[in-house]
């Protein structure tokens, strides 16, 4: 992949793009049974599937543009370090959908006049524009906003812009703060759509996630796809009948290891994003799903829960892991079987140390983030 932001010196994100990707991927599951070494016996063992290769540029689905510039000259992209924008509209990770949205989203700026926020000045309204595209074409844009006055132009261009673009959900976040947060905790819908569907083709078990504005979703969607594909594979040899799943946002997980309402196969989602929750209750009505979702903090629900305990445990916590408690928890919980994703190895390295009865059985390294040395690992415990 060749990038003229990044031979500009413009911006450096990709560290890794002057590496052929083919080494890119081996230095990955390199760093990763590196970092696993000390708490599995056999880091090596043959329960290690090949890695998950990614296109190497078009694969992002979302786009976080810091929008800087005029009125009359917005900057979609990042800032300099002196505050100004950069332009960087064109950039080579996006999917083919969003390089056609960005410059009518730009187009759209000066027609509905949203001054971009001057981080120096600490004037202006408009902070980022957030777009995601489904792989049906579909499209979520969120206006971040420092606050409402420009609301009412806002929705007065809107019909415009559904005019021009596909675009399913549409919403406003209002981040009134000057600091360097991407978005604040109030959002308005703009649209009668609350959710953007996005269609997995996982083999024999297609699933369509319903994503609200403020709900997490993975950027690479066909990793994403066969992350969950290689979850349900692993799983389906073990047929459990009651699973948990921590750290269940809009239910990937969850709603991939879930049957049909006539199964006996319980699934139980816990998240603390109440919007991410709402997706995954959504999505699983829609598709008769046995599977149910709680609003809560992972760790409390677990170490506190009257429910049996289940015959599988998924963890896909944030970067930092899974921390001393839950990790402890797991440890003590006598559950035979836990599917770990994480996307840091050292995290999970950590969490592992903490819980010595777990053996590993199988892991997969997935790049969702190519040219970077950021990756997902997948891995299967059993206990004992």
């Amino acid at each position: 992949m060749r990038c003229g932001y990044f031979e500009a010196g413009v911006c450096r994100s990709c560290t890794q793009l002057p590496v052929p990707y083919a080494e890119q991927l081996v230095a990955k599951e390199a760093a990763t049974r590196a970092a696993l070494a000390d708490v599995l016996a056999d880091p090596t063992a043959p329960g290690w599937e090949d890695a998950a290769a990614s296109r190497e540029e078009g694969f992002r689905n979302k786009a976080k543009m810091v929008v800087g510039g005029t009125l009359e000259g917005p900057t979609l992209g990042i800032l300099d370090p002196r505050g100004h924008g950069v332009d960087l509209r064109h950039c080579g990770l996006h999917e083919p959908g969003l390089h056609a949205a960005l410059p009518v989203l730009a187009d759209h700026v000066r027609r509905a006049g949203l001054t971009p926020y001057d981080v120096p000045g600490r004037r202006g309204e408009l902070k980022h524009l957030l777009v995601t595209v489904s792989p049906d074409g579909g499209l979520m844009v969120r206006w971040v906003l420092r606050s409402t006055e420009s609301l009412p132009r806002l929705r007065k261009h809107l019909r415009w812009l559904l005019e021009q673009l596909p675009v399913s959900v549409a919403s406003a976040n209002i981040q009134p703060e000057h600091k360097a947060v991407l978005e604040g905790p109030e959002e308005v819908l703009l649209t009668e759509q609350a959710t953007l569907p996005m269609r997995l083709d996982v083999p024999g078990h297609p699933v369509v996630l319903q994503l609200r504005p403020q709900s997490f979703f993975q950027t690479n969607t066909a990793v994403a796809t066969e992350l969950y594909a290689t979850a349900r594979r692993w799983v389906g040899d073990l047929a459990p009948s009651r699973v948990w799943d921590l750290y269940s946002g809009v239910g990937g997980f969850a709603l991939h290891l879930a049957t049909d309402a006539g199964d006996q196969r319980r699934v139980t989602g816990v998240e603390i994003s109440a919007e991410a929750v709402e997706g995954a209750r959504r999505a699983a009505r829609l598709a008769d799903l046995r599977a149910d979702f709680v609003a809560a903090d992972a760790v409390a629900w677990a170490t506190t829960t009257q429910e049996p305990r289940p015959d599988l445990l998924v963890v896909n916590p944030p970067r930092r892991g899974l921390g001393g408690d839950l990790a402890g928890w797991v440890e003590a919980s006598g559950v035979p079987w836990v599917l770990y994703s994480s996307c840091h190895s050292g995290s999970l390295a950590r969490d592992l140390a903490a819980m010595p009865s777990y053996t590993l059985q199988r892991g997969r390294v997935l790049d969702m983030f190519p040219q970077t040395t950021h990756h997902e690992v997948l891995v299967l415990l059993r206990r004992g």
